[in-house]
């Protein structure tokens, strides 16, 4: 069952949502830029992390799955909001450049069909991040945030589900190392910063970037896929489990 908006509305509210707020949309804008002339898509509770976005891309659009509720955004202006059923988005096929999914995935009744959508609705050159709660953090053990709730992930699971909807992992990042205690908040900054050095293993939130999987049909009938360019995010891994050959992961830690 998801949590209600309300919910999730008042989470991002508090001291503690407005620290991931800012923890979480530095990663985003690392990975994408100011996403200038695009069009994005910020599917389940993700309109937080996009704000900076309307300025500057052609088309931002929040949509919220239907169990969970809708909410008008931005405040006091036109609102870019839509309530969706996560398996059947009401978008047309390769609409959108850029796709943030946040509190989308981990309590999804159908993760595989709703990664599929998200292919759909993706441009062949686009680029979706995921971002999950941690298998291994501190935030998917507590119910006081709505990370704690739903399915957290490892790096090799939420790999290995988005290579079955037809996306390419190509990068991987983490966020939130401050514990899930609001009076915490004010110093999520260190954490910040000194945990992808001391304990990366334990942050609270995957964020994992991935591209849609396109085939171009050469003169001999023989499918071949399309190369992209290379992501900003640390690369992802290619089928070992959570924790095997760890990578270096550029962003970590960057003020």
């Amino acid at each position: 069952m998801r949590r209600d908006v309300l919910d999730l509305r008042q989470f991002y509210a508090s001291d503690l949502g407005r620290a991931a707020r800012a923890m979480v949309g530095r990663k985003v804008l690392e990975a994408w830029g100011d996403a200038r002339g695009l069009d994005v898509l910020a599917l389940g509770y993700a309109t937080p992390f996009v704000a900076p976005a309307r300025y500057a891309a052609r088309r931002v659009v929040g949509a919220m799955p239907a169990q969970q509720g809708v909410e008008l955004w931005p405040v006091g202006e036109p609102n870019l909001t839509t309530l969706v059923g996560e398996d059947s988005l009401p978008f047309a096929n390769a609409l959108f450049d850029r796709i943030l999914v946040v509190h989308g995935l981990e309590e999804s009744p159908d993760p595989l069909a709703f990664l599929r959508e998200v292919w759909r609705v993706l441009a062949p050159s686009g680029k979706v991040v995921v971002a999950v709660a941690s298998r291994n953090g501190l935030w998917a053990n507590s119910e006081r945030t709505p990370f704690g709730h739903g399915r957290p992930y490892s790096r090799g699971q939420l790999a290995e589900l988005l290579r079955e909807a037809e996306l390419e992992p190509s990068g991987w990042t983490r966020a939130l190392y401050v514990p899930p205690v609001n009076w915490m908040a004010g110093w999520a900054e260190g954490f910040e910063q000194t945990g992808s050095r001391l304990w990366p293993g334990f942050a609270g939130l995957l964020l994992m970037e991935a591209v849609k999987q396109t085939f171009a049909v050469k003169p001999k009938g023989h499918a071949a896929r399309v190369r992209r360019a290379r992501p900003l995010l640390a690369p992802a891994p290619v089928s070992q489990a959570e924790g095997t050959h760890r990578r270096s992961d550029p962003l970590d830690g960057v003020g």
